[in-house]
């Protein structure tokens, strides 16, 4: 059976993701994860393998990559450290609102070609001071004329922006705009500044530094993505941050799963011929892992499967898709601590220890994180609007 170039490219890719993962990542992980730092030398390796231009359409030079192979390739970092995988899935949102609906731009989709050959990161900054969590929801606003915009944020985290080449930020169309009439706009980090505002000395996920900024920013006014945020938030940023998210999420559950199967082989190991009490739990655990898997697999395909004209896409800002992800994000958020947990008690003391090869207290915070990153409560809230006149077709 013949392999496609596509094929052979992703098979690259994630080899070269599988290499950075336990070359770099992995023996960086600790670090990053006890100094709250940047995952500098991860990324660099990602940068010299190609891997941050994955999800660029083939047309523009990338290796134009599906959801599931993003998915897998997130999968894979997060197996080695929670808090790159997470860089790596929040650049992959960023860049498909570009490439999703930035192609009727010739300024975008230069700038796709030059990303390509530049490897660029793209970073975030959709929360806001007085907007309290709610990324549907603007206070400041650009501001046009001659050309150029001017663009001021106060955000309450602003993902791993000191270490980027350019900020997706949403803001109000204009100053006349209603909070939740937003577009997205492209800062290039050498046309803004960035005072940060608060700290990030959190609980896990501690490598993504993410702390509050004030923005002060200008540029180009054609770097204002075309059409509206609530188009390219639900075509694009929730479904590819819920779907991308939670397959990083599995990742670190199932190194969790890892280290409590060799906990338990060596067990086995000890005691020939007989099966250690522990192993039943390990059985148990890796169901509920798989279970895991083929919730963000699922929606991965029926993402991919999807086609790109404009009415499959209208699919997309539909009441199915929203609760499909948000019932996504949920579960897959929710287990994954469980799951890390259930290994936990597996392992039993030798995962508590942070000096111990079974060590689970990092993949443990990590995790933790899943629930509150865009809180579940919120959602759940959301979704239970929805419920009150969605009704499934027959």
């Amino acid at each position: 059976m013949k392999t496609s170039r596509a094929d052979q490219e992703f098979g690259s890719l994630l080899a070269a993701v599988r290499r950075i993962a336990v070359e770099v990542t992995a023996p960086q992980a600790d670090p990053v994860d006890r100094e709250a730092r940047f995952p500098h030398e991860s990324v660099a390796a990602l940068r010299e393998a190609g891997v941050l231009s994955a999800a660029v359409p083939r047309e523009f030079g990338g290796a134009g990559c599906t959801m599931v192979e993003l998915g897998q390739l997130c999968s894979v970092l997060a197996q080695a450290c929670g808090s790159t995988a997470m860089v790596l899935a929040m650049h992959y949102s960023q860049l498909a609102c570009i490439a999703r609906h930035g192609q009727e731009s010739d300024f975008f989709r230069n700038y796709l070609r030059e990303l390509v050959a530049r490897q660029y990161l793209l970073a975030s900054m959709t929360s806001e001071v007085g907007t309290y969590g709610d990324t549907r929801s603007s206070i400041c606003a650009v501001e046009l004329g001659n050309g150029r915009f001017v663009l001021n944020k106060d955000a309450t985290t602003g993902s791993y922006c000191q270490h980027a080449d350019a900020i997706l930020v949403t803001c109000r169309r204009d100053k006349d705009a209603a909070a939740g009439d937003q577009v997205l706009v492209m800062a290039r980090r050498e046309d803004c500044s960035l005072k940060q505002t608060t700290s990030w000395d959190t609980l896990g996920m501690r490598g993504t530094c993410s702390p509050g900024f004030r923005l002060e920013s200008t540029g180009a006014q054609e770097q204002i993505i075309p059409g509206a945020f609530a188009d390219s938030s639900a075509q694009t940023m929730v479904p590819y941050s819920h779907i991308l998210w939670s397959s990083l999420w599995w990742g670190i559950a199932a190194d969790a799963v890892g280290r409590a199967a060799n906990f338990v082989r060596g067990q086995a190991r000890q005691s020939p011929g007989s099966v250690p009490p522990t192993a039943t739990r390990l059985a148990e655990v890796s169901l509920q892992l798989q279970t895991m898997k083929q919730s963000w697999m699922s929606a991965a395909q029926a993402f991919d499967a999807i086609g790109p004209g404009a009415a499959a896409q209208e699919e997309l800002l539909g009441m199915s898709w929203a609760l499909r992800l948000n019932n996504l994000k949920i579960a897959c958020s929710d287990a994954a601590p469980q799951i890390v947990h259930r290994a936990l008690q597996i392992v039993g003391i030798l995962g508590y220890k942070n000096d111990s090869p079974f060590s689970l207290g990092r993949h443990y915070r990590d995790a933790l994180s899943a629930s509150l990153m865009i809180s579940n409560d919120r959602i759940a809230a959301k979704s239970a609007s929805m419920l009150l006149v969605f009704k499934d077709a027959p």
